[in-house]
């Protein structure tokens, strides 16, 4: 894929919390990762308002198992309250994305240099991340890795179809859509050997609004451009 990347993330714990569950202060995480969740990861390693990720596909790598924990978050009125929370235990997937020109932004017209955002967007990875990476929740800290795709042995590569039910998609922001409001989108996702193949964001036919929003606005003068960015982190690979 034209400036993809495929990587590997992993962590001890993922929470992928299931909105329907958090009405009575509890959550319960998904089976697996939502397709936000993943972009949240790759904006992690990189991100810049010029660009739009686009998650293809995840690769489920080890066995989905759950487990869960006595939390005691902070209540609203003040002071601490009990919850259960359901996390995901020892998760590992390959994840495989590229990323677009974000034609809603002509403010960051300047910013479009596709060779240089992908070499930069790979030295990233490389390192790490240029943020903490975390799966879902905060406190589920992850790491990412380049990897090969289609390389390893995941625990569902010989489980033909299996239905994951509704889940949340992602959500729509002002800056990618064009629209001065929040929404989420919904779908069906299905995993085939072990493999989920996301559908785009915009062919997402379950969408609910959440509330309106402006989308913020940038330019050459409160973002540094993908020119000026290499070149300090080829200085500095240089000392």
């Amino acid at each position: 894929m034209r400036n993809g990347i495929e990587f590997e993330v992993y962590g001890k714990y993922a929470l992928f919390t299931d909105p329907l569950t958090k009405l009575g202060g509890e959550k319960l995480t998904y089976n697996v990762p939502t397709y936000q969740a993943l972009k949240g990861i790759v904006e992690s390693i990189y991100w810049k308002p010029t660009l739009i990720i686009v998650v293809d596909e995840v690769r489920i790598m080890n066995p989905i198992r759950m487990e869960s924990k006595g939390i005691r978050p902070m209540d609203y009125g003040g002071g601490n309250t009990l919850a259960n929370y359901t996390y995901l235990k020892d998760v590992r997937y390959k994840v495989k994305c590229h990323f677009e020109f974000n034609m809603n932004r002509p403010d960051m017209l300047h910013d479009r240099n596709e060779e240089k955002h992908h070499n930069i967007l790979k030295r990233s990875l490389k390192a790490g991340g240029r943020r903490d990476i975390f799966l879902g929740a905060r406190e589920c800290q992850a790491y990412v890795e380049p990897c090969v795709y289609d390389e390893g042995k995941g625990f569902y590569d010989d489980a033909e179809e299996i239905p994951l039910g509704n889940m949340v998609h992602g959500i729509n922001y002002p800056d990618e859509t064009g629209r001065d409001q929040m929404e989420v989108r919904l779908w069906n996702p299905v995993m085939r050997s072990g493999i989920i193949q996301f559908i785009r964001p915009e062919a997402c036919e379950q969408i609910r609004p959440i509330g309106a929003m402006k989308a913020k606005h940038f330019g050459a003068v409160n973002v540094t451009s993908a020119d000026e960015l290499l070149g300090e982190l080829e200085r500095e690979a240089d000392k």
